[in-house]
């Protein structure tokens, strides 16, 4: 069956530069074995699914699929649907914002022109690491123990372990390896630049999914909605500033993340690149 289908590059600073992402229109009547196949099939890191929301607070619902994975929430995931949405045709109730339905509930998304921002659901963990996970990811990252000022849980879904390093040039210099570390990992370090540079922090994320070698995501909104809350409460920045990420990558990723009414919001652009119809 022929479904509207929209590819968006999402948190670029010009086009082709962010994280893509597929997302399928009309998707209602399609099984989760069909969306797993799908998913697979456009080899993106994620891919999403438009359905009809099942709240009259939300103006769609979504799900959202990894090459192995369903998550009840993804960043760049959720501004790539509302663009697609949006460009397709959709209406909001709220000419400000759009509400997408998705299994980590209702999250709110400000329409500012080109630009789209969500506001960044709750951790679902935090605190510390436990010494033997943090030797782990040290020994993954291959980073000099001076190096790390601080590290803690900061997952709002995926399950991210967080790791401050010293600088942006060591955040930039790691060559991370986990094949002596089998097993799932969602590892995010971020490190300050130097005051007077163009973004105020490096952020990179890398990831396994089903026994696959470690992996870089390109530009990663939940990772940055929490590396916000958790950089804020230590008192190591203060909002708004921008996250560079990809960088290693040959993308070139700006996330925009700002305070509003006391929540974390992470934003950037989101264009649309490719538009027609699947066989779904």
């Amino acid at each position: 069956m022929q479904r509207r289908f929209r590819q968006v590059d999402v948190f670029n600073d010009g086009v082709g530069l962010g994280n893509p992402v597929a997302v399928v229109l009309d998707a209602e009547g399609l099984s989760t074995s069909e969306m797993r196949r799908f998913s697979v099939w456009s080899n993106l890191s994620e891919c999403t699914f438009v359905l009809p929301p099942t709240t009259p607070e939300a103006d769609y619902r979504v799900r959202i699929f990894s090459l192995n994975n369903e998550y009840p929430f993804a960043g760049h995931p959720t501004l790539g649907t509302a663009r697609a949405w949006l460009d397709a045709g959709g209406v909001p109730a709220d000419a400000t914002r759009v509400v997408q339905e998705c299994g980590a509930g209702l999250i709110a998304i400000r329409v500012e022109g080109d630009e789209l921002a969500f506001r960044s659901p709750p951790c679902t963990r935090s605190g510390a690491v436990e010494p033997e996970i943090l030797q782990a990811v040290i020994d993954i990252l291959g980073v000099e123990d001076e190096k790390i000022v601080d590290a803690a849980w900061v997952d709002n879904g995926p399950g991210w372990v967080g790791v401050l390093l010293d600088h942006a040039d060591t955040v930039l210099s790691l060559r991370p390896d986990a094949s002596g570390h089998p097993g799932r990992w969602d590892i995010g370090v971020v490190g300050a630049h130097d005051p007077g540079s163009d973004v105020d922090i490096e952020v990179r994320a890398f990831f396994t999914e089903g026994g696959e070698p470690l992996r870089e995501d390109p530009v990663t909104g939940s990772l940055n909605g929490t590396f916000g809350e958790w950089l804020l409460a230590t008192g190591r920045v203060t909002l708004p500033y921008v996250a560079r990420q990809g960088t290693v990558m040959g993308r070139d990723g700006r996330v925009q993340v700002s305070l509003v009414d006391d929540a974390v919001w992470v934003g950037g652009r989101a264009d649309v690149v490719i538009s027609g119809s699947a066989q779904v």
